[in-house]
């Protein structure tokens, strides 16, 4: 039996903080409170003046992602390692099945892959076709295999895109399942005539990639999304948020009362859309991403989306490929692969540029990298809580200790970091998983294959509360 005492720490959970001592034993928070006694055999870690937090849940993730011919170069050990790296201890993961294959094939593939990881994870599952066998296997993967939530891409017409028939079937059996349906916005069909303009026009490099794919066919589509979704009466969950008009629309619609969460990338709080006018190709490649970074306006209404509880959740999006994949695009925008990396460096980029700012407190830090997306997905009080019994997923954050971001130094398994060169200050000195130390000042101890899979729980209280019609949603403080 494992045992680690924490000792001298100061406690920041999503409410409050206070000093105390935290035990962990046999990977759970078996108590917290001042001056605990060691057992024998203990490991004891001195806190110091450092903070003690859940470890952050990363709710975006594409691990081993066969996605524009090729796949994303971080596999599920490589890039949950990096995560432990900098305080993430939790992904959920994305499967995606072809158009026409089976949805049970497809999550039986992705549980295969994740064999190797070296955090726990679940998934979400993505409904990319419709038939009376998506049905049946989306009441299989929530009731015997805990999927609580699926996933709906809005673009990439001629491949995995959802039109309105598809997302009215799927979000009337999340809502028979207690199961939150969630939504790429992003207009396909528009996103498609614009390209094949872009490109008659004689345009195509990186600088293609956003004029493609403006603010208004993203606004479009989280309106579209989300009004189906008040039609029908499920909640719905809105990923990777990068423009004011999508974010407007969940505004508008939380205003009304209606179940609404969003989530937001750390890459779209803080890169702007000048990275794709830069000469070098491999330099203006490497932020090929959908939704595209955004011109600086939008980053500010992004942060006040998250300071008023609007956006919920912060994610990565984390979908690795190298220089030499994005090159498969030299002479066309439209080929090269879209991903950023970002699972090593949210933690630490959202407490520099957000509790650093005067942006986020400590508390919200919590909410917003871990907490949230624990309570909206169906893993709390088992993740995202600094209490008895839950899991012993934990960092040690030093808000004073710096660190500059470099391909050089980082874990991910990619020749070139979008953070390249920003010093972040307040950064985890410790990352315990499962009640062990995987991460201590630089070392890196994960292992491969121990992470876990996660089922979760259907038909929480936020998707009960929508239902049953109870009021505005949530502020940006879910605990109740």
């Amino acid at each position: 039996m494992a045992t680690l005492l924490i000792r001298g720490g100061t406690v920041v959970d999503s409410e409050t903080q206070y000093r105390a001592d935290v035990l962990c034993v046999d990977g759970l928070i078996a108590a917290i409170g001042e001056d605990l006694d060691a057992p024998a055999g203990a490991q004891v870690v001195d806190a110091g003046d450092r903070l003690v937090m859940p470890g952050g849940i990363d709710p975006h993730t594409h691990m081993q992602l066969p996605f524009m011919g090729t796949v994303a170069s971080d596999d599920f050990y490589s890039g949950t390692a990096a995560g432990l790296a900098g305080g993430t201890t939790s992904i959920i993961d994305f499967v995606i099945p072809n158009p026409q294959q089976p949805l049970m094939e497809a999550y039986k593939i992705w549980r295969g892959w994740a064999e190797k990881a070296a955090a726990d994870y679940a998934f979400h599952v993505a409904v990319t076709w419709w038939d009376d066998s998506v049905y049946q296997d989306m009441g299989e993967l929530a009731t015997e295999h805990g999927v609580a939530s699926f996933k709906h891409f809005m673009a990439y017409k001629n491949a995995i895109m959802c039109d309105d028939e598809v997302l009215v079937n799927s979000f009337s059996r999340c809502l028979e399942l207690g199961a939150i349906p969630t939504v790429h916005a992003e207009n396909g069909e528009l996103v498609y005539r614009l390209q094949k303009q872009l490109v008659a026009q004689g345009v195509t490099g990186p600088e293609g990639h956003p004029r493609s794919r403006p603010p208004a066919v993203e606004g479009e589509a989280a309106n579209r999304a989300i009004r189906i979704a008040e039609v029908l009466g499920s909640p719905i969950y809105v990923v990777h948020v990068s423009a004011k008009q999508a974010l407007q629309a969940i505004e508008r619609a939380r205003g009304e009362g209606q179940r609404v969460f969003g989530e937001v990338l750390a890459g779209h709080l803080l890169i702007d859309d000048s990275v794709y006018s830069d000469p070098d190709f491999t330099r203006a490649a490497a932020h090929v991403m959908s939704p595209p970074f955004r011109p600086k306006a939008h980053q500010e209404a992004l942060w006040q989306g998250l300071q008023a509880g609007h956006l919920h959740t912060t994610a990565t999006d984390h979908c690795c490929f190298c220089a030499l994949q994005k090159a498969a695009g030299k002479d066309d925008f439209t080929l090269i692969p879209n991903g950023c990396a970002g699972i090593e460096d949210r933690m630490s980029l959202l407490w520099h540029y957000g509790v650093g700012t005067g942006r986020l407190t400590p508390s919200e830090f919590v909410r917003v990298t871990s907490t949230n997306a624990a309570q909206i997905f169906g893993l709390y009080p088992r993740k995202g809580a600094m209490r008895v019994g839950a899991d012993a997923d934990l960092v040690l954050w030093d808000p004073a200790a710096s660190r500059t971001i470099s391909a050089e130094t980082h874990h991910q398994n990619i020749d070139y970091n979008v953070f390249e060169g920003r010093t972040v200050t307040g950064i985890n000195s410790h990352t315990i998983s499962q009640g062990k130390v995987v991460w201590i000042d630089g070392e890196l101890r994960a292992e491969r294959g121990v992470g876990r899979y996660l089922p979760r729980k259907l038909g929480g209280d936020y998707w009960e509360a929508q239902r049953l019609r109870k009021g505005p949603g949530p502020s940006n403080c879910l605990v109740s």
